[in-house]
């Protein structure tokens, strides 16, 4: 099952950050079933190291790798009023990579809680 997509001047966006919780950090959290159920919609983005997003929890099917260390240098030509999903392996750096981003302007970042431990533990398709 996907969302449905509306958009926001020019960006699409599905409603997934709209369901998302609020988190005093300028952020919304987001359960890993919620992520998987929508689908490539958001975009999600692994902010882990290399090896490990081809490691042992593998990562979300369509989803991109920007470690932390440089995601304030990418992020500098993404669109802000995007949904997207941060990941990582736990939930702790994706929270400071949301943080960060909404701290950059950005509109609609998510932290994926439980991270790829929780999308592992739910069952969810993954790539490696």
């Amino acid at each position: 099952m996907t969302t449905a997509r509306r958009f926001e001047g020019n960006t699409p966006v599905s409603g997934l950050y709209d369901s998302a919780t609020l988190h005093p950090g300028g952020y919304r959290e987001i359960d890993p079933r919620r992520v998987a159920q929508a689908g490539r919609i958001a975009r999600v983005v692994d902010v882990r190291e290399p090896a490990e997003f081809v490691g042992d929890l593998g990562h979300a099917p369509g989803a991109e790798i920007v470690p932390l260390a440089t995601l304030e240098r990418a992020a500098r030509n993404w669109d802000k009023e995007q949904e997207i999903v941060l990941v990582c392996r736990s939930g702790a750096r994706s929270a400071r990579a949301a943080a960060l981003l909404a701290l950059l302007g950005f509109r609609r970042p998510m932290n994926m809680v439980g991270g790829m431990i929780a999308w592992n533990q739910a069952r969810l398709a993954v790539e490696r």
